[in-house]
């Protein structure tokens, strides 16, 4: 068993190899061309600092689907909580610096995309370590099936990495699919209309500041859906149907829940939270609609996690066009009438279209959530009362305390205002009980907080 695994994952590597050095070399080879496609060659060094990220990408296949594949997912989970936030923190530092250290939009932006490459060699040494935290030989104690044994072709091997593993990593791209529609259109449509190249710069800058909020609002829904995965698959292949319609039902109950209140309480201090972080409150209303993505991502992350698990990968794909379509077809038209707003709002849309696509296609389970007794209507009710308070609160303070050139107060008060939403958040859910018992225990800290706090509640098992 041992040895046909082995030469499976050999082969698996081998394709991971080829596939994750041909785009290096497209992207670093090529980087002076896509840079001119861009509209500006001084981009080269911007498009090769994404290219590296790709020769690292084998090693995060493998080990990942490694666990995956014998349904232990906490490894595979843990790494993509920690690529998740060392990426984002790694461009907030890069932001933080521009200005003083770091004095060209360039340089900024070459050290914000190497924030792939260095969160990958983190999400590595992550799972390096539960490889290493296996007995001598990790394949021991696995139990293959003789079916599982047989290794198939090159070729089947290489047809099935294509398509489910290409169809996986592009859903996981999608915030990084839509910015390359925005560097192919966003500058050319702005100069195009009569813009300074270096207003246009400055607004495409400001426009970019979106990405890292979105990915910071969604590392909880991440973490979610990594956690849920091994229980799906477990139960998708036992046959045991009502099970997993309960945990996706769970799942996307959580998601949606962490996903609207991420969204909703950068909102309300957003011009704190932009402040911090770059220096100033620029583009409000751009950055407004922009963090929405934050919602639309999530769930189209936990709905994948649910078609994964069910091995249908084309509703995925299928989605992901008809998203990638909307996105690259209203991009120009948008960004022509409303500028950089216009490319948020097409980021919304096509992020919106590809969410509903997969809630079409998952419309048993989506129903089983929209009548899960008062649900909706709870988290509404939840985080309007929540997104009230601290706005009034945040967008009091913005405009009565005089500290909008300070970035060392304008962070502390987007935690103290984080931590007043939170609280209010939590006191909301345990009072309106807004999950079950199962569900609290998923939670870091969930279990002591539904002891000290929680009420009883009706009919928990059956939900």
């Amino acid at each position: 068993e041992s040895t046909h695994l082995k030469k499976l994952l050999k082969q698996l590597f081998l394709i991971a190899s080829l596939i994750g050095v041909g785009i290096f070399a497209f992207l670093h080879l090529g980087a002076g061309m896509i840079a001119h496609w861009m509209g500006d060659v001084d981009l080269l060094p911007v498009v090769q600092s994404v290219s590296w990220m790709f020769l690292l990408m084998p090693f995060l296949v493998i080990t990942r689907g490694y666990f995956q594949g014998s349904f232990r997912m906490m490894p595979t989970a843990i790494s993509q909580v920690v690529e998740q936030v060392v990426r984002v923190a790694v461009i907030l530092f890069v932001a933080s610096l521009f200005g003083s250290t770091i004095s060209d939009y360039y340089t900024m932006g070459k050290w914000a995309m190497s924030s792939a490459t260095i969160a990958a060699v983190f999400a590595i040494l992550v799972m390096l370590y539960y490889v290493v935290k296996e007995t001598k030989d990790p394949l021991d104690g696995l139990t293959i099936t003789p079916v599982e044994m047989e290794v198939p072709t090159f070729g089947h091997l290489f047809k099935r990495f294509a398509f489910e593993g290409g169809t996986i990593c592009l859903l996981s791209s999608i915030l990084v699919l839509f910015q390359l529609v925005d560097s192919f259109s966003v500058y050319n449509v702005l100069t195009t209309q009569g813009m300074l190249p270096e207003v246009a710069k400055d607004l495409k800058g400001i426009y970019d500041r979106g990405q890292p909020l979105v990915q910071l609002g969604m590392v909880v829904g991440v973490g979610f859906s990594s956690s849920y995965m091994p229980m799906l698959s477990r139960a998708f292949k036992k046959g045991h149907d009502l099970e997993f319609k309960r945990l996706s039902t769970s799942l996307l109950r959580m998601t949606m829940t962490f996903s609207v209140v991420a969204t909703m309480g950068m909102i309300a201090i957003l011009p704190w939270l932009n402040t911090a972080l770059f220096g100033d409150a620029k583009g409000q209303a751009v950055l407004l609609v922009y963090v929405t993505s934050i919602f639309f991502a999530s769930v189209i992350m936990s709905l994948h996690g649910i078609f994964q698990s069910q091995h249908q990968y084309p509703k995925t794909l299928l989605a992901l066009t008809a998203g990638i379509a909307v996105k690259a077809g209203t991009n120009y038209l948008f960004v022509a009438m409303f500028g950089t707003l216009g490319a948020s709002l097409a980021t919304a849309l096509g992020l919106c279209v590809m969410m509903v696509v997969m809630m079409a296609f998952a419309k048993e389970i989506m129903t089983s959530v929209l009548r899960d007794g008062n649900f909706m209507q709870l988290l509404a009710g939840i985080a309007f009362g929540m997104t009230v308070i601290v706005s009034v609160l945040s967008y009091g303070a913005w405009h009565f305390a005089g500290l909008q050139d300070s970035r060392t107060m304008a962070f502390v008060f987007s935690i103290v205002f984080a931590v007043i939403g939170v609280v209010i958040f939590l006191a909301g859910t345990m009072k309106w009980n807004l999950f079950t018992k199962r569900e609290w225990v998923l939670i870091p800290k969930g279990k002591t907080l539904l002891r000290k706090f929680g009420r009883k509640e009706e009919n928990d098992e059956t939900r």
